[in-house]
């Protein structure tokens, strides 16, 4: 073997790279503190909201959608989604004051709009839905963002893709012993949505026959991109002040 390939370890946590805390040898780098209750469930209600958006734009593609293959994926994770919207919501801490149901909020406006536009509707100012959203190619002509390949490249390539990068981040910041149901129900999820991108994903290449197909995809992914570029990895942004963002609970009951 090449000097310059055994620089690299047999084995190494690529993703503690790519998402910090880790180092190519494989030894961990400085321990990063545990999330807050607070902290902890702002995310998850953030998790929930983004799984539960999904159950529903999922749903809502079955009646239309012309492609059997991905009419049946569309149905069959929609009401995967639900299950771990479900899942995530046994996971919210308990908190003094706080209804559970006012932590299950959107992570961003941009987040929020993103799943409009992949909907197939976009959200205005005043709320009202200006329906189907046109999507620009290269060559200046535009197509409704909820067509089959538009629908598979907005899960596959944007959404699926960062819901799994958040999850694992997630994962390798709780602890398996203090939090084992979170983790355990992360890993659950992860493994699903895992399977989910690799199925749409195929799909989604065994359908971009010709040239035009790639502009129609990219342009799409782009756009959604664009919406969410700047929140860093995942789609629920990791909390910058684990304990600025919710009140501080109440008094315990004596």
């Amino acid at each position: 073997m090449g000097t310059g390939c055994s620089l690299v370890p047999d084995r190494f946590d690529a993703a503690a790279i790519a998402l910090g805390g880790g180092t190519l040898d494989g030894v961990a780098g400085p321990g990063v503190p545990a999330l807050s209750l607070h902290a902890q469930a702002e995310l998850v209600g953030s998790y929930r909201w983004a799984e539960r958006r999904l159950f529903e734009v999922l749903g809502s593609w079955v009646a239309s959608e012309p492609v059997p293959e991905a009419q049946v994926l569309f149905d069959v994770y929609s009401q995967q989604h639900a299950w771990h919207a479900e899942l995530l919501a046994d996971r919210l801490p308990a908190l003094d004051s706080v209804d559970p149901d006012t932590l299950v909020l959107p992570p961003s406006a941009e987040v929020d709009r993103m799943f409009a536009v992949l909907a197939g509707v976009a959200t205005d100012a005043d709320g009202s839905s200006s329906g189907a959203v046109l999507v620009g190619t290269a060559d200046g002509s535009a197509f409704p963002s909820g067509g089959t390949l538009p629908r598979l490249v907005g899960m596959a390539r944007v959404v699926l893709p960062r819901l799994v990068t958040g999850y694992t981040l997630h994962l390798r910041r709780v602890s398996p012993v203090v939090d084992a149901p979170m983790t355990r129900c992360l890993r659950l999820v992860l493994r699903d949505e895992t399977e989910q991108w690799q199925a749409l994903e195929a799909l989604a290449q065994a359908l971009l026959r010709r040239p035009h197909d790639v502009a129609v995809v990219t342009g799409h992914q782009q756009r959604l991109e664009e919406m969410i570029a700047g929140s860093g990895a995942g789609l629920v942004p990791w909390p910058a002040s684990p304990d600025a963002s919710l009140p501080a609970p109440g008094p315990s009951p004596a």
